[in-house]
């Protein structure tokens, strides 16, 4: 590549010397002094190291420094003059003092991978960040390194234990007598299921009595009816209501608090704890936001959150059953906020699940996602069916034929009806502002029926293989659909592929 234009016009050292020479010691020092000027100009600094380089020719050089492949063909040319290929060190050295003195590091350094990493994950200990910055002589990204994780791991060590403090607080503050109970009495049923033949190898346990919700939060009109009937449902428009401006708003806000009502009892539930006490954070955690779990009452359901474990496909009663390593488990969370409800549930992977329980649940997902992907004006909520069968079957599962999806606001379950099996009959087209929730229910194997326990709510498996479920409300949009009840962080436009990850505790 042709050289700087700085350097163009320079004569090469050797020559100017012999020009210098011819004219003797008769000429003068006006003469001797414009020599070394000119000597200057044509790079006769590499003659006097000890000549500090001047800031203009540092600025310079330091630009020289970052030209990347230009500079480097100019120092390796064979042909070029030796002054040149003398400046080059020169411009290296002004380029790192230049960034020293800004106390910036070299454009070339990079954080090593491991240490990256480490900063990312907030792990790494504030000895190893003393420790990184000293290896790499560069003061301020030490710091910058080591205030960034300390920061990032104090928070989630204090989220944690807030968190804990809470958890403690809340099993203090709704005892219910099962604290005293030993283990063989929680494990005891109720009346109605003595000598009953199970079809699998749950059990059902005992379930503590019903708490009831403060009286300033607003309620549903079942909450205090006798026998839990909502009269809102029974005389309830026959059209799917259209949801827009302030009252789209509530909706929203009310998926969002349901999400979070979720997200908390998912981050409670582990190895040992049981349903009873699931029901009792979700009851909590509805009376920290104000609002009603909508379960609770709703035709007598006795618990604020379903819990529906292993072969259980929905409805699972709260009980004193611990949560086994190996279990798979739905919490199914529906909330009241300022008359609107919303409704969601996920099916989690506790432990070391086998190969099928992971097959199921995955095929649980990507059926919902497999129908979601539907939703756009125009769509028949009959067609919805179909992906979902299609998605269980090239997966050797069932799809629960006895449980639908459906609409929800005002009312808890309203119109549309949305069956998640093909060839069904259900009437509608999907319109912008239309609510409502998919949540099909997919079975081990071939078999897609049902059985109720004698609590006549806790739905399972006919042959004792495991089911799972998911579910969202979602909205119909101009152009397609906002996932209402969507995880935090994630696009509400679309549901994001299965990732197993996010349902492991």
């Amino acid at each position: 590549m042709p050289p700087a234009d700085n350097e163009e016009e320079a004569p090469p050292v050797g020559e100017e010397e012999d020009e210098e020479e011819e004219e003797g010691a008769s000429a003068g020092a006006a003469q001797q002094k414009k020599k070394r000027n000119r000597k200057k100009k044509g790079g006769a600094a590499a003659e006097t190291p000890e000549a500090p380089e001047p800031p203009a020719a540092a600025e310079a050089a330091a630009e020289a420094g970052e030209g990347g492949e230009d500079g480097d063909d100019v120092a390796d040319d064979p042909g070029a003059p030796a002054g040149k290929k003398k400046r080059r060190p020169k411009k290296k050295k002004g380029a790192t003092a230049a960034a020293a003195e800004n106390g910036e590091p070299e454009p070339s350094a990079a954080p090593e991978p491991e240490a990256a990493a480490a900063e990312q994950a907030g792990e790494s200990g504030d000895d190893d960040d003393e420790d990184d910055g000293a290896d790499a002589g560069t003061g301020p990204k030490k710091k910058r390194k080591k205030r960034g994780r300390k920061k990032g791991g104090a928070a989630k060590r204090e989220d944690d234990e807030a968190f804990a403090k809470w958890v403690e607080q809340t099993l203090e503050a709704t005892k219910n007598g099962t604290e005293t109970m030993s283990p063989q009495d929680l494990l005891k049923p109720q009346q109605a299921f003595w000598g009953y033949k199970y079809s699998g190898n749950l059990r059902a346990a005992y379930v503590s009595p019903q708490m009831k919700m403060p009286e300033d939060i607003l309620k549903p009109d079942y909450a205090l009816d006798p026998n839990g009937v909502s009269l809102c449902e029974r005389q309830g428009p026959k059209e799917v209501p259209i949801l827009e401006g302030e009252e789209l708003a509530t909706m929203r806000e009310a998926c969002r608090l349901g999400r979070e009502v979720l997200d908390t009892a998912a981050r409670f539930m582990k190895v040992g704890v049981t349903g009873d006490q699931i029901d009792r954070i979700v009851y909590q955690a509805c009376v920290d936001r104000k609002i009603y779990p909508s379960p609770l009452n709703y035709y007598r359901f006795p618990k604020s959150v379903c819990v529906s474990a292993n072969e259980v496909i929905c409805h699972g009663i709260p009980d004193g059953r611990p949560i086994e390593d190996g279990d798979i488990v739905n919490l199914d969370i529906s909330i009241y906020h300022k008359g609107y409800h919303s409704d969601l549930n996920e099916t989690f992977l506790v432990g070391n699940c086998d190969e099928e329980s992971h097959r199921l649940v995955r095929t649980a997902y990507n059926a919902l996602l497999a129908a979601s992907q539907m939703i756009k004006p125009g769509t028949f909520y009959r067609d919805l069916g179909n992906n979902i069968h299609a998605e269980a079957v090239k997966s050797n599962c069932a799809v629960v034929t006895t449980y639908c999806g459906h609409g929800v606001g005002q009312l808890f379950h309203g119109p549309p009806k949305v069956p998640h099996y093909r060839k069904n009959k259900a009437v509608g087209v999907m319109k912008p502002g239309h609510v409502f929730t998919i949540e099909p229910m997919i079975n081990l194997g071939g078999n897609g029926g049902d059985k109720t326990w004698p609590d006549d709510w806790t739905a399972v498996t006919r042959d004792g293989k495991r089911s799972a479920q998911f579910e969202h409300t979602f909205l119909v949009t101009e152009t397609g659909c906002e996932v209402l009840t969507a995880r935090v962080g994630t696009n509400q436009s679309c549901m994001p592929a299965y990732d197993p990850a996010m349902f492991q505790v």
